[in-house]
Formats: C-alpha cells, sequence, structure tokens
C-alpha cells in the first residue's frame, strides 16, 4: 500500500499546486553555532561527529561518511547555523546548498533522502529558515523551492497512515500542521492538519506529560518544535488545536521532572546528552514552573529529593509497540545527582554510533540495577526484521511509596524479569534522608517456591558512574567518588566486595567515551541480598 501510494504520487505530481509564497517562517528554538557556519563557508560539514571536506562542491556529490552524517545532512538542520552572519554569502551558500539537493534528490523518491522522519526534519528547516535560503534569490530558484517543498507536504500526507507511531509520527504531523499555516493553504487543510495533531496529543503524551516512548529526551525533543508551531498559529490570528496548549502545559512538569542538578536530562530508555542551551530555550517558555513531582505514574518514573540531591529510577515496564524498537532493558536501574554533578548513571544511549553500539546500551548491563548471568531483564530479538524489538518483557513492576519513622523518604520496587528464566524475582528499596546526605539501597533476589535449576546463578550489582567523577578505592568495602569541584561521596557495601571495573559512557555530548563502574558480585547459592550506602563526605 505505500508503493501504491509512493507510485500514485509520482504519476500526479505535476498536478500540485505551487504557492507563489511563504506567509512566515517560524522560530527555530535550537541554538546557532557560528563556528559551525563559518566551517561551511570554507567547505566541511561537521555532522553527526563526522567530517566531510567538499573543497566548494556540493556535498551531496560525495560518498557520506556514516548513515547518522546522511540523515542529518538531508534533515537541513544544520541551516540554521547560516543564520549567525546575516550575510548575503552565507545566504549565497546555503541556497547553493539547497539548489544541488534540488538537482540531486528532488525528483528521486529513494533512500535516506526520503526517510519520513528526514523528510518531515527537513520540511521544518526549511520553513524556519526560508528567510536565510531565498535572500536574494531569483524567481527560478524560488519556484524551485517552493515546488519541492510543496511535493514533501504532499509526500508527507501520503505517508502518514504508514508511518509507525512514535516521535517519527508525531513530528510528520508538526511539519503538516507548520506547513498549513506557513503556505497558503484552504481552511479545511488548516482544520485536518490541527485535528491530526491533536490526535497525537491523545495517543502519544501520557496524563503525567511523559512520552509513550518513556524516553526523557523525547519531550524536549517535541517542545522545542512545538513551541514556535504555537507562536506562529498565535502571531497569524488562527484558531489553534486544541489539545496544543494543554498538550505542552502538560509536558513541561515531566521535563522538569527529569531534570538532573547539572541541568541534563535522566538516561532512560533511549535518552542521549542534551544541550544545555537547547533545555534552557525551552524551559524559558514554561509557564508551569514549580516543584517537580515525586512520581510519573503514567509513565512510571519515581523521584526521590532532598537537600541538593536527586534520585530517579525506573519503575515501569518497557512501553509497548513500535517503541519496543528502541526501548532499554532497564526495569529498577536509577541515577543520582547531587550539586552541580551527576554521580551515578545509567550508560545513556549514543547520539551517531553504529548499531553495535546502539543495541549495547539498551541492554541491563548498561544500568545502574542488578543482572543474573548476564542476561537482560527484558529479552530482545536477534532478527534484523523485527529490529531487535524487546520481545519478552519484563511483565510487572510494583512500586510502593514509604517514608521511615526518620524522616526519609523511599521507594521498594520488585520486577519479574527473571522468574521466567532463572525463577528469582528482583526487589529494589532505595531511600534518601531529608538532607540529601545519605541514600541506602537494598536488592534482594527472591527464588520462586518450588524452582529448581542446576545452573548456577551469579548476580552482578552496577553502578554507572559519570565520567567527571574520580574513583578511588577506599578500602574492599568502599569506594570514594569525587566530582570536580571537590564534593566526594562514599559509597559502601559492608560485608560485599566493591570492585571498580572499566566501563563505557555513550551519552557523552562529544560521543563515547570511557569511564568507570561500581561492581558488587555475588552467587545465589551463598547470598541473596545485599544492602549499600552512599554518604556524603564532608
Amino acid at each position: 500500500m505505500r508503493r501504491v501510494a509512493l507510485l500514485r504520487l509520482k504519476i500526479f505530481r505535476h498536478s500540485i499546486k505551487v504557492p507563489e509564497r511563504l506567509i512566515v517562517a517560524p522560530t527555530d528554538l535550537r541554538g546557532i553555532d557560528p563556528h559551525v557556519a563559518d566551517e561551511i563557508l570554507n567547505g566541511r560539514f561537521l555532522l553527526a561527529g563526522r567530517m566531510l571536506e567538499t573543497n566548494g562542491k556540493s556535498p551531496f556529490t560525495f560518498t557520506l561518511p556514516s548513515r547518522p552524517f546522511a540523515t542529518r545532512l538531508h534533515s537541513f538542520g544544520w541551516l540554521r547555523h547560516m543564520r549567525a552572519h546575516k550575510t548575503e554569502r552565507s545566504a549565497s551558500a546555503a541556497r547553493t546548498i539547497v539548489d544541488s539537493w534540488l538537482s540531486i534528490h528532488a525528483g528521486r523518491m529513494e533512500g535516506i533522502a526520503w526517510d519520513t522522519d528526514v523528510t518531515a526534519q527537513r520540511v521544518i528547516a526549511w520553513l524556519s529558515h526560508s528567510p536565510v535560503v531565498l535572500q536574494n534569490a531569483d524567481r527560478g530558484f524560488y519556484r524551485r523551492f517552493m515546488k519541492s517543498l510543496a511535493f514533501q507536504v504532499r509526500f508527507l500526507h501520503r505517508m502518514a497512515p504508514y508511518t509507525l507511531g512514535g516521535l517519527e509520527l508525531f513530528r510528520l504531523r508538526i511539519a503538516l500542521a507548520m506547513a498549513s499555516v506557513a503556505m497558503p493553504a484552504r481552511a479545511s487543510t488548516l482544520r485536518k492538519a490541527a485535528q491530526a495533531l491533536d490526535r497525537e496529543f491523545d495517543s502519544q503524551i501520557l496524563p503525567d506529560g511523559g512520552h509513550i516512548s518513556r524516553n526523557p529526551r523525547v519531550g524536549l525533543e517535541l517542545l522545542l518544535d512545538l513551541l514556535p508551531l504555537r507562536q506562529t498559529y498565535v502571531n497569524l490570528g488562527h484558531d489553534l488545536p486544541q489539545k496544543l496548549i494543554s498538550g505542552i502545559d502538560r509536558m513541561y512538569p515531566a521535563l522538569r521532572f527529569f531534570r538532573h542538578q547539572d541541568g541534563d536530562l535522566a538516561l532512560f530508555n533511549g535518552a542521549t546528552s542534551t544541550l544545555a542551551n537547547e533545555l534552557m530555550s525551552v524551559l524559558r517558555y514554561d509557564e508551569t514552573a514549580g516543584q517537580p513531582f515525586k512520581a510519573l505514574p503514567q509513565s512510571r518514573y519515581q523521584r526521590l529529593a532532598g537537600g541538593k540531591t536527586i534520585i530517579i529510577a525506573d519503575t515501569g515496564t518497557p512501553p509497548s509497540g513500535g517503541a519496543l524498537r528502541t526501548a532499554h532493558a532497564g526495569s529498577l536501574s536509577f541515577e543520582m545527582s547531587s550539586g552541580r554533578h551527576r554521580f551515578i548513571v545509567n550508560s545513556g544511549s549514543p547520539k551517531f554510533a553504529g548499531h553495535r553500539y546502539v543495541q549495547m546500551a539498551r541492554t541491563t548491563a548498561a544500568h545502574s540495577t542488578v543482572i543474573l548471568n548476564d542476561t537482560s531483564s527484558s529479552r530482545f530479538s536477534l532478527s534484523p526484521f523485527l529490529n531487535h524489538a524487546i520481545t519478552e518483557p519484563v511483565r510487572t513492576v510494583t512500586v510502593e511509596r514509604v517514608e521511615t519513622e526518620d524522616g526519609r523518604d523511599g521507594i521498594k520496587l520488585s520486577h519479574d524479569g527473571y522468574v521466567r528464566t532463572f525463577g528469582v524475582l528482583h526487589e529494589r528499596e532505595l531511600t534518601l534522608n531529608a538532607a540529601g546526605s545519605i541514600v541506602t539501597g537494598h536488592d534482594r533476589l527472591v527464588v520462586r517456591e518450588g524452582y529448581d535449576s542446576d545452573e548456577p546463578v551469579k548476580a552482578v550489582a552496577r553502578f554507572h558512574i559519570h565520567p567527571s567523577i574520580v574513583l578511588q578505592q577506599s578500602d574492599g568495602e568502599s569506594v570514594l567518588l569525587t566530582a570536580p569541584d571537590g564534593e566526594s561521596w562514599l559509597f559502601s557495601a559492608p560485608g560485599n566486595e566493591v570492585l571498580i571495573s572499566e566501563d563505557i559512557f555513550f551519552a557523552d555530548s562529544s560521543g563515547i567515551c570511557g569511564s568507570d563502574q561500581i561492581e558488587i558480585d555475588f552467587d545465589l547459592a551463598q547470598k541473596t541480598e545485599i544492602r549499600w550506602f552512599l554518604s556524603r563526605k564532608g
């Protein structure tokens, strides 16, 4: 059906009416880097952690360094940097590159250039940065640009029914809504685009403001496009989609919930590093400002806060549907930050790395939780046809919020991800005192009654440490964690051997980097529970 839709689109592409002009250019909230603009003007494209030297030629005539690089190049998000200089040279260079794309790819609906999500991002970028591209443009280029833009919008209309739900479909609906207000359109087109966008708010944004993917960063990605769209509706005096204002207001508390003390977002279910200027550019429009919630009940996360310490824990099962292709096996994992630093983290997801590293980041071993026999708590399909989706997820996670007699806030959790394979239920308890100076942890593995296996079961409790933190072994049962500004915490597990081992942090802003982790190994035949503590020093 998708092929038939594409064929019909090709056959009738010349019947598409080309608009004479654009009505408005929506604002882009993402940061501008003059250095990136300088490099492009000098024929060097720095995208997705790779560089392409073009020597003045079109980048689209080269074999591109990687798939993420190609995605970034064809999405045209880099156009925003060309606004930095506000010169004719910069506008001319942007126009030349867009013109080369029109010559090479506009007539061939194939490859990464016409991936649905890439096309949606390109439509948003071309609309937002049209003042740069069209500055002093001749009539011929203007018409080619508008003709391609109109065709790409029609392409998105045709592909919408065949696009899996999630961020990709939401962004497609944003692109169509943005095109309906930025380009001349009938009232019915405006209305249908708004209604389709409303449906995505209903189906993808949970009542607590989280996204169905359970990825904290998806909310930020959506807000970066939804906020300019809202302002464009207001500026032009159009009726806003019914769910646009309430949906945005619902998303803000969830975004604040996941924000750590250092300003970055927690690393769960595919989240990666966040640029501080992007997050701040979104948060400054937050009219719902207040203290973050203690829990996101529908997104299934819990938060403990005391003093200047924050703990965020994943207390849910993997998401359903298409999100299983990107979901992580991180049930009961947690992150801890204090002051201006994250101390305990998950490994996060890489921005630009290949498939192998992306899959490694999804395993339980890449999360700060307990793993049995190096087996993830949710199992992944080995078939590339299923996109390595989770096929055997954790089915049940229990959550109980508790407050101890001495005023400590805590959560008691359990998941059944290891019951089927090992007959073991993982229980975890985390507490934080009111001053935010003591964290206590209790991991217990409960063997199901009647389950008998000859296979030895080895458990490892992993605590992934942020790369900025220095570890020093104090003794066999404790490790000192020290931040760059001198803040330090002592990790201890009385009666257990505490080890420091090498680790990989996938979510660094500069790319994959080395880090350290703390490990506690124990054999279920000899021990079924461990207790551990984090205490701030000084």
